[in-house]
């Protein structure tokens, strides 16, 4: 079953690679490697890197094997260098929510659904989750939204009110709002209409929004494209449609990045969509057993300039070596972009939606083998597969991955089912990493970066290059959170970056502003010559933390209530979520 959500991100974000290694194409020779090792504890529904050593994993309320407080765990942190979990305790359901990062590394995590399966947590429709990433292993999640604020607000956009398949009328929320709460437009905290939701119906679940550098957003839903300006609640430009009548949002996801940005070409964006599916959103085409897991997906790649000659020209049609729904797009530091996980017949659903499903999966013929895509080299001559390593394990719904400090990329989950299943499809635990050629090269080291990194500043590393290194350039990465095929905020920023005569200092520019990278966590790259070396942690910006509207915090608390009207008459005979600090 699909379950609504919002899509969540930093209105002050940009989804950018800049610098010189985008323009050089300069890539690391030699072998790719697939290595299964450790298991997650809970499913990875979402999944999101929040330390130099962590990750913090999300999965639905149900019958994992991992215990925590006398009852199931449905989260857990993942320790990157002993492979290791311990479980953590968020009071509600976090499925299907989002996740993003404030200023100061604290993650926030938004949204879910009411408890289904073990009777354990709290329904977790209008729930705000904060974690702050420790080395100690005694941090856990806490439901308060009064604490752990930080520069930079949250934008939620879209998704539903109740459990849905597909989005439909009766239950969607064509709305965005912020966190911390604004007093914006009009509304003091509270939810504001998008027509854009509402106009992009049926398909519309998890829709990419992404930061460009004029501070507007790029946002993209089912076959429709726009511009906004959510400082004034206006679209600034309709893009052209998605071509070919591909359909991008879940359940018939597509996979979404912003292509690399370099300095040299002003910053102009440009955006590249790939995968999805044709099926039509009509909601009579969704009523159980008519749709099957057989149905092929689309091979279709979509990029586009976002300038007015981009825009007058519009997609660019390309065409990935094979179909595939619910991929994921994973930038590596060195500009490409791999795509992984997905399948190639069916849908982003569960619960034996098809007239065929696969155990309660809605989709089959899963996507083993990953997909590279070097965005600059000549149209036809992008995407390959050779080299690349096949595995044995299906990543279809709820499956997650990211790039992890190291350069690594980490596949996590598959659950296409209610609760814990060992039938074809199962529900997943086992993790793999998938690690570039440059992984097996001489690395380049530095020491000297700094806890926080502010704009336009310089520091100076301490570099140890390897021999003969002859292209050196540094850049900033946030990983992103995922879910859904989604990866939400992941971007590249490239640094201005000099090297001393001898080789052995690195002077690095801040970025010029938020609009280019907002405050918040980055992980700090230096390449030579195509080489990565590990990815340190930073926060750009001051760390310091955000202006807290107390009177629109108080009006969302109090309107709360209300916005439980629609849930309550639909579930008659629950009991109706109670709204406080841990469950707003």
């Amino acid at each position: 079953m699909k379950l609504s959500s919002a899509f969540l991100f930093r209105p002050l974000l940009i989804s950018v690679l800049v610098g010189s290694i985008a323009t050089q194409a300069q890539y690391a020779s030699g072998q790719w490697s697939l290595v299964q090792d450790g298991l997650s504890g809970v499913s990875a529904l979402e999944l999101a890197v929040v330390s130099e050593t962590t990750v913090m994993i999300f999965d639905k309320v149900e019958s994992n094997p991992l215990q925590t407080n006398g009852h199931v765990a449905w989260a857990a942190e993942l320790n990157l260098v002993t492979r290791t979990v311990r479980p953590l305790n968020p009071a509600s359901n976090t499925w299907c929510g989002t996740g993003s990062f404030l200023s100061n590394g604290t993650m926030v995590s938004s949204a879910g659904t009411a408890v289904l399966i073990v009777p354990v947590g709290e329904n977790g429709l209008a729930s705000i989750r904060l974690f702050d990433p420790c080395e100690d292993g005694k941090c856990d999640v806490i439901e308060d939204q009064r604490a752990r604020l930080e520069d930079g607000s949250v934008l939620l956009f879209g998704g539903s009110w109740d459990a849905g398949v597909i989005n439909n009328p009766t239950i969607h929320n064509p709305t965005y709002e912020f966190f911390p709460p604004k007093n914006i437009h009009g509304h003091n905290g509270t939810p504001i209409y998008s027509p854009f939701l509402q106009n992009t119906l049926n398909d519309n679940y998890f829709p990419f929004v992404i930061t460009l550098p004029d501070g507007n957003l790029f946002i993209a839903a089912n076959t429709q494209a726009m511009i906004f300006d959510w400082k004034t609640n206006k679209e600034v430009r309709s893009l052209p449609g998605i071509p070919n009548g591909v359909r991008i949002s879940a359940p018939l996801s597509a996979g979404a990045t912003l292509l690399p940005l370099t300095p040299e070409n002003n910053y102009t964006p440009e955006v590249l969509i790939c995968g999805g599916s044709t099926i039509s959103d009509d909601l009579a085409v969704w009523k159980p057993g008519i749709l099957s897991s057989q149905t092929p997906t689309s091979d279709q790649c979509v990029r586009m300039l976002l300038n007015d000659e981009g825009i007058a020209a519009g997609w660019q049609v390309e065409h990935m070596p094979e179909p595939r729904t619910m991929g994921e797009l994973i930038l590596l530091p060195d500009g490409r972009v791999t795509i992984v996980n997905g399948a190639h017949t069916g849908f982003g659903t569960s619960g034996g939606i098809v007239r065929d499903p696969i155990g309660l999966s809605d989709s089959d013929h899963p996507a083993f083998t990953p997909v590279l895509y070097d965005p600059i080299a000549p149209l036809g001559k992008r995407f390959t597969q050779e080299g690349l390593p096949t595995s044995d394990i299906a990543r279809l719904y709820h499956s997650t991955s990211s790039l992890t400090p190291n350069g690594t990329i980490l596949l996590a989950g598959s659950n296409p089912n209610l609760d814990v299943e060992t039938h074809l499809y199962p529900t997943e635990y086992r993790l793999e990493w998938l690690s570039p050629p440059y992984m097996e090269k001489p690395r380049p080291t530095y020491t000297g970066l700094p806890k926080t990194f502010d704009y336009n500043a310089k520091i100076t590393l301490d570099v140890d290059l390897p021999a003969g290194a002859e292209n050196v350039s540094v850049v900033i990465m946030d990983f992103g959170f995922a879910t859904h095929g989604v990866h939400m905020d992941q971007r590249l920023v490239g640094l201005v970056s000099e090297l001393s005569d001898d080789k052995t200092k690195l002077t690095v520019t801040g970025p010029p502003s938020a609009t280019i990278y907002s405050p918040g966590p980055a992980y700090v790259f230096v390449l030579a010559d195509g080489v990565p070396s590990f990815g340190s942690k930073t926060l750009i910006g001051t760390g310091a933390q955000p202006p807290l509207d107390e009177d629109a915090l108080a009006n969302v608390l109090s309107s709360l209530p209300l916005y439980w009207d629609k849930w309550t008459a639909a579930h008659p005979g629950e009991p109706v979520p109670v709204p406080s600090a841990t469950s707003a």
